[in-house]
């Protein structure tokens, strides 16, 4: 596991995230949490726009670079498109116990 994806998702898709992720074979877990989002107003409801803020939902996923593609490529079919993503490289990870 060399990559960490990390997606921002509307908290209404967060049923059919975790759906889709738990069916793909090359994530064997991850790790999820609730957040704030903040940026363009054209994507806020006109309450959101009020309060300066979306709820939202925060992935993270280790998993093999190669891996990274095939996820992206079905989140569009099964889960929605109000997703934002990222990659960042990790140097070392493990588990402890």
């Amino acid at each position: 596991m060399d990559t960490l994806l990390v997606l921002n998702v509307n908290k209404e898709l967060e049923d059919d995230l975790v759906d889709y992720l738990l069916e793909l074979d090359c994530i064997s877990g991850f790790t999820s949490m609730p957040v704030r989002g903040h940026g363009s107003r054209s994507q806020l409801s006109l309450a959101e726009q009020v309060s300066g803020r979306q709820q939202r939902l925060v992935v993270e996923i280790l998993l093999d670079a190669s891996a990274v593609d095939t996820v992206l490529a079905g989140l569009a079919n099964h889960v929605g498109r109000d997703i934002v993503w990222w990659q960042q490289p990790v140097a070392r990870s493990g588990r402890i116990g």
